[in-house]
């Protein structure tokens, strides 16, 4: 059913749950899996008049979350080739993460999106915002929201 399947993850406990779901709905289709994190970048703008930092110090602090990023990957590549799962993992820098989700399905030639809901509600959602919500009303492919 799916030859495909792109993951998206922040990391947080609820997308790991969504990854593991990932790797065992590509097993079953013997699909390919691609991980994708987006790291945000710094936002240059938002500390403004609070703080004063240095082109090197957003390079270290932007460093800092790639790094990390690349590591959630690494471990979600071990545990889909422990399952037997070709995977390919991607971090993509981008201020709009969910279209840049979007965008890494495309460029990947994903069949479907596989991705974890945070649950917000009320005020929280208003102002953080839903990148599940906007890949959903977004994107062309298939999304599976797991919570």
């Amino acid at each position: 059913m799916f030859k495909r399947i792109l993951v998206a993850t922040d990391g947080s406990p609820l997308a790991k749950k969504a990854v593991a779901s990932a790797i065992a709905l590509a097993s079953q289709n013997g699909a390919e899996l691609v991980a994708v994190t987006v790291v945000p970048r710094y936002p240059t703008n938002y500390f403004d008049g609070a703080a004063v930092f240095t082109p090197e110090d957003i390079g270290r602090i932007e460093k800092q979350w790639s790094e990390a990023a690349q590591a959630s990957l690494d471990e979600i590549a071990k545990q889909a080739e422990a399952s037997g799962v070709k995977v390919k993992t991607s971090t993509v820098s981008a201020d709009l993460v969910g279209d840049a989700i979007i965008a890494a399905a495309k460029k990947h030639d994903s069949d479907t999106i596989v991705m974890a809901s945070h649950g917000r509600k009320g005020i929280k959602r208003l102002l953080l915002g839903s990148e599940t919500q906007h890949v959903l009303t977004h994107s062309d492919l298939p999304v599976l929201v797991l919570r």
